[in-house]
C-alpha cells in the first residue's frame, strides 16, 4: 500500500531534520524581511509577523492531526510529534520578538497592547500556555513529572491552538477564509480527542 511505503520512508528520515528545516524558513525569511524581498516590499516587518504567526499555527494544527491521521489513514508521524510542537514553540517566539522588538519596540507598549487590545490579549495568552509545553517536551520531564500528568499538562495544546485561530481570525482584515477554516479544523480535533477519551473512559 501506498501509505506503508510513505511510512517506510519517513521511519528513515530523522527528527531532528525539522529543527533543520524550520531554523533555514525563519532565517531566510528574516532576510527577505531585512533587504525588502518580494513580498515583503512594502511594510516588511508586518508581513514578517504574519508569515511566522500562520506557519506557527499551522505547526500546532499538525501536530493536534498527528494521532487522527493515524488513526484514520494509517500515516505515521508520531516520531515527528514532539520536534513539531517545539518548532510550532519557537516560531511563536519568533513571531512574538518580531511583534514586541521590531513593531512595538518598548515595554511599556508592549505591556499596553496586551492588556488594551483584545486580540493581543489573546494571542499572548495562546503563547503562555505553549510556554510550559515546550519546557517539558523533553524525556527528562516526561520522568520528572510522571507519563499521566505529563499527558494532562500537554493538553493544553487544544486551548493554545484554539486561541492561537481566535487571534489569528481577530486580526486579519475582512473576510478570509484561512482563519475560519483553521479555527473549525481545531475544534474538529478537540472534539474527536474528547470522544475518544469518553470511549476509551467506558471501556
Amino acid at each position: 500500500m501506498i501509505i506503508d511505503r510513505v511510512n517506510a520512508v519517513l521511519r528513515r528520515i530523522p527528527a531532528w531534520t525539522i529543527y533543520i528545516v524550520a531554523a533555514s524558513y525563519v532565517a531566510w525569511q528574516f532576510w527577505q524581511a531585512l533587504t525588502q524581498q518580494g513580498e515583503y516590499l512594502v511594510e516588511p516587518i508586518n508581513v514578517l509577523e504574519r508569515e511566522y504567526g500562520e506557519t506557527a499555527l499551522k505547526l500546532l494544527v499538525l501536530g493536534l492531526m498527528v494521532t487522527p491521521l493515524r488513526r484514520w489513514t494509517g500515516l505515521n508521524l508520531l516520531k515527528y510529534r514532539r520536534a513539531i510542537g517545539v518548532t510550532a514553540f519557537f516560531i511563536v517566539l519568533a513571531h512574538f520578538l518580531v511583534w514586541a522588538v521590531l513593531d512595538v519596540q518598548t515595554l511599556e507598549r508592549v505591556w499596553t497592547e496586551i492588556v488594551k487590545r483584545p486580540y493581543v490579549t489573546v494571542g499572548m495568552a495562546a503563547f503562555v500556555l505553549i510556554v510550559p509545553l515546550a519546557m517539558t517536551s523533553n524525556n527528562w520531564s516526561l520522568r520528572k513529572l510522571g507519563a499521566a500528568s505529563w499527558r494532562r499538562l500537554h493538553k493544553l495544546t487544544y486551548p493554545a491552538a484554539v486561541l492561537a485561530a481566535v487571534h489569528y481570525l481577530w486580526i486579519v482584515r475582512g473576510f478570509q477564509l484561512e482563519p475560519i477554516v483553521y479555527l473549525i479544523l481545531i475544534l474538529v480535533l478537540l472534539f474527536a480527542r474528547l470522544k475518544w477519551h469518553r470511549k476509551t473512559a467506558a471501556a
